[in-house]
């Protein structure tokens, strides 16, 4: 077994040896700055519901937020208010080059004299994950010495010893899923931790979520609910499901599901007794702002799909404009979707920010759609299997335009696959902040009792040769994700150097550097108030409680008066100084919460897109990124021309 991973199971007896389950897991830390409350957190980011429905994260000062596996929550969002406040991002995405490999691992066996079945499971899982992160490895690489596979023998019987001793000694009784906990949320993350930041494991509730979201669909009534004010309460419905078309809107509180009251309840509780085979009813009773009797819906549940593009329009005249949330399976289409939807087009923003990654395959079925046929888009490496290289099999068709790639901090995985491909071969102008630095491959090996190791097995290099990880060597794992956004060094010389088709400088080693830098704008404390305490969100349920608006609606004066009256009637201070200094701001996302509520969430986010800085800001790059198109055109031409010149 890899000596790292057998030092790895050591550190775990000598912990469990001490005070079973005591070390540090990424699933009990604190929230980080900037989130209301301690909650236990899946490694990737502040806690909220894994099995809610999502929405595109915010974390501005004090609100939650939940990130996604593989890279940090993407709390920086499209712009300040892009986001609805509190939305949640369900968790568990799963990181670029997911595969899936079925293996056959030996049967555990351990003292136990008299263990319930669950932690007997949990053990074997333990052992199983240990196999699978090493001895399947091995098998690949060359079989080890005896020796060494008599101390992996060994060390696994020293856990399993001190596993027993715990369970049958500890001063209170593992009852409960206190015995599960100690592996899943002890014993593996641990092990993991200490490889690399992106080596994670998947217990039962989290390898279903995470199937779920590379499937981007599920069944279900279609809405996103998040927990506010100790009550749940309706995000938004999405358009065109059961929930949408039977009536329920934004701010509605549910108070009883099939007439079972939801108190004490979390929105994960909730979502999943919304959950449920298609064709099946389900009753919702919510509260609704206005009303003075609860409201009962008769919902029928359907397939809900979840794509990955939740925003594709013409933003201009010619221009097209498509945000990609995540990479899941039906990504590719999508976007070719979107494209022919389109129809000819003079330029293309294509928007990346806050997309924590996914499906490797995606990431490449993505850059076909733009790049040559038989350019490289992504190669892998790794110990365990042969170098790997992905190109463009159908490649654009001869279809160029013009495109701007917008990037954030948040950025991460197999976004930056995408970024970094089209970056090299001059296809597209990348513009923004450095991206995450994530270039690592996870596969996942399913294991017992439906549980999952996504475990690191390549490194990705973009078509010039960059890696683009970031250095985790001696960092923290909250340093790792919530401290990354910072510039990177001004002086280049120890960055790694690599250069694109027509010769313009890239690094690695560090996320993707763009090309111009456009800052996400700060919000200030004001701002932050705002939106720490729901208010768009809360002033559209009083604005519409008795009137509905048609798509000509703006945000006038009458409304910015009744917004100030609404917010003296929540006991917000301001001044007019602080109306006045972001009114623009305001409006959007007093108009964008309205439009959700009135027409969908779609609406909603073309509102917030028409007013974002950073996508006006993209648009006007259009003209520099042509002449970078025009550039690498006549870079091919003079290689073609160089090389029939060779020939003869």
């Amino acid at each position: 077994m890899d000596a790292g991973i057998r030092t790895s199971c050591l550190i775990v007896f000598s912990l469990l040896k001490t005070r079973l389950c005591t070390f540090y897991s990424p699933r009990t830390v604190h929230a980080p700055a900037g989130c209301t409350e301690q909650k236990s957190f899946c490694r990737y980011g502040c806690n909220v519901d894994p099995q809610t429905d999502s929405s595109r994260p915010d974390c501005p000062a004090g609100l939650t937020c939940q990130g996604s596996l593989g890279i940090t929550p993407p709390w920086q969002v499209r712009n300040a208010g892009s986001a609805r406040p509190g939305a949640i991002l369900a968790s568990n995405k799963q990181a670029p080059g997911l595969q899936f490999v079925r293996v056959s691992l030996p049967q555990a066996t351990f003292p136990m004299a008299s263990s319930p079945r669950r932690s007997a499971i949990a053990v074997a899982v333990f052992l199983a994950a240990c196999a699978a992160g090493g001895t399947l490895v091995e098998r690949t690489v060359g079989a080890q010495a005896q020796a060494d596979e008599s101390t992996l023998r060994n060390d696994l019987r020293s856990f399993t010893t001190v596993y027993s001793l715990v369970e049958q000694n500890y001063a209170e009784p593992l009852n409960g899923d206190k015995a599960e906990r100690a592996i899943y949320d002890g014993a593996i993350p641990g092990m993991l931790r200490v490889l690399d930041p992106h080596s994670s494991f998947y217990d039962p509730k989290a390898y279903a979520k995470m199937r779920e979201d590379q499937h981007g669909k599920y069944y279900g009534v279609g809405m996103t609910i998040q927990p506010q004010n100790n009550k749940i309460v309706v995000l938004f419905p999405y358009e065109g499901t059961p929930s949408f078309r039977a009536g329920l809107r934004p701010a509605d509180v549910i108070i009883a599901v099939d007439g079972k009251s939801t108190d004490n309840m979390d929105s994960t509780e909730v979502a999943n007794m919304l959950k449920g085979p298609k064709g099946t009813h389900v009753q919702v009773t919510v509260n609704r702002f206005g009303q003075s009797k609860p409201l009962t819906f008769d919902l029928v549940r359907d397939e809900i799909p979840h794509g990955s593009i939740d925003l594709a329009f013409m933003i201009k005249p010619g221009v097209g404009y498509i945000h990609i949330t995540q990479f899941q399976e039906t990504t590719g289409r999508e976007v070719g979707e979107s494209l022919d939807n389109f129809g000819p087009i003079k330029g293309l923003v294509l928007d990346l920010r806050s997309n924590p990654g996914g499906l490797l395959t995606e990431a490449v079925s993505v850059c076909d759609k733009f790049l040559q046929k038989g350019q490289v888009i992504v190669s892998q490496r790794g110990r365990a299997y042969p170098e790997q290289t992905q190109r463009a099999t159908h490649g654009n068709g001869g279809k160029n335009f013009p495109i701007v790639v917008l990037v954030n901090h948040g950025t991460a995985s197999a976004a930056e696959i995408v970024s970094g491909a089209l970056q090299d071969h001059d296809r597209a102008l990348v513009v923004g902040e450095t991206t995450f630095g994530k270039g690592l491959v996870q596969t996942v090996y399913p294991l017992s009792d439906n549980t999952g190791l996504a475990l690191t097995t390549y490194h990705y290099y973009t078509p010039s040769g960059r890696l683009i990880q970031r250095n985790y060597s001696g960092v923290s794992l909250y340093d790792y994700y919530y401290n990354h956004d910072q510039p990177p060094p001004a002086d280049d010389k120890n960055r790694e150097v690599k250069l694109t088709d027509s010769g313009r400088t890239v690094y690695g080693g560090g996320g993707i550097t763009p090309d111009d830098k456009i800052v996400t704008p700060k919000s200030n404390h004001f701002q932050d108030v705002l939106l720490e305490h729901y208010i768009f969100f809360n002033f559209t349920s009083h604005y519409l409680a008795n009137r509905t608006v048609d798509k000509s609606f703006q945000v006038d004066d009458a409304v910015m008066n009744e917004f100030r009256q609404f917010l003296n009637s929540q006991q917000i201070s301001f001044t007019e100084q602080d109306l006045n200094g972001i009114s623009d701001w305001l409006k959007a996302n007093i108009k964008a919460d309205i439009f959700t509520t009135q027409f969908g969430q779609e609406q909603g986010l073309r509102v917030r897109a028409d007013w974002d800085p950073m996508i006006s800001q993209a648009i006007s790059y259009l003209p520099q990124a042509q002449a970078l198109e025009d550039q690498a055109k006549k870079a091919d031409e003079q290689r073609a021309s160089a090389a029939l010149h060779t020939d003869q």
